[in-house]
């Protein structure tokens, strides 16, 4: 009889352990990911579903990003589309600058002031932005947005670069400090400006090749004809945005992020497993 309820016991915590390990998986936090898409212009990387990668500074990779190789051309003083999507809604605003020689030159991130149970309260905002800086408070919001978002902005009458990069910065109020990224996501296009002289265009045009694929975008005549190409799974053209990466979403409840899932099911199927083989040896003595 003794013997009866070691066994039952050890059953006890065998199936328990079995239930906290798969647990474990089930219910662990799922990691806090991309915020929003840069759809226009062709993004530097390529994005999942939700814009990863773009937490860290100054274009949102954290060195497992794939460059698209795309390059928007753009005429001097030219007005340009900005398209974003925010995919995972927070209060907050957007950032528009351009780093003429490439993300070195992009401005540094606002300071950020800590609010009420927050270290993410509020970012200063240039009322008349000056350059590098483009456009500043740009989707100011407290509400999630009904769809893609768009802006348009005037590039400086006096710069022309073959190697620009243009940052999108998102600044979130009320949120956990990122790491990296602190209060901030980032996005960022590879642009080229040519002089007036220097295309009879009078438009833009995107090419490139993409991570896995090719895709060409083109709008010539101020945008009156656009053509799009694409083979494979490479990144989107102008306004547009593909990834082949996971698409993981930000929750406080039960929810699988990256390669846990796999891992956690496995431990919680090793506990259950050991719990199969005791009862086998209680019925083989049996």
């Amino acid at each position: 009889m003794l013997v009866l309820r070691s066994n039952r016991s050890s059953a006890a915590r065998l199936l328990t352990a079995g239930f906290v390990a798969t647990a474990i998986g089930v219910c662990a936090p799922a990691t806090a990911s991309a915020h929003f898409v840069l759809q226009a212009p062709a993004a530097t990387m390529a994005q999942d579903g939700l814009g990863s990668p773009q937490k860290k500074a100054p274009c949102g990779d954290d060195g497992t990003g794939t460059p698209t190789g795309m390059v928007t051309t753009y005429q001097v003083g030219q007005t340009i589309t900005v398209t974003i999507d925010e995919k995972i809604y927070h209060p907050g605003h957007y950032r528009i600058s351009l780093g003429k020689g490439g993300p070195a030159d992009l401005p540094d991130e606002p300071i950020v002031t800590p609010g009420p149970g927050t270290p993410c309260g509020t970012a200063p905002v240039e009322a008349t932005p000056t350059f590098p800086v483009l456009a500043d408070g740009v989707f100011e919001h407290k509400a999630p947005f009904s769809g893609p978002q768009t802006i348009t902005i005037t590039l400086p009458p006096d710069v022309t670069c073959t190697n620009c990069t243009l940052q999108v910065l998102e600044f979130m109020s009320n949120h956990p400090l990122n790491n990296p990224g602190g209060c901030y996501y980032h996005h960022c296009a590879n642009i080229a400006i040519e002089s007036s002289t220097s295309t009879t265009s009078g438009g833009m045009s995107t090419t490139g090749t993409g991570s896995t694929g090719e895709t060409t975008a083109t709008s010539t005549s101020a945008g009156s004809s656009t053509t799009t190409t694409s083979t494979g799974a490479g990144a989107g053209g102008a306004g547009g945005s593909t990834g082949t990466g996971p698409t993981t979403s930000e929750s406080s409840g039960c929810g699988f992020s990256g390669a846990n899932p796999a891992g956690s099911a496995a431990f919680g199927l090793l506990g259950l497993a050991a719990l199969a083989a005791f009862t086998r040896r209680r019925h083989d003595k049996a």
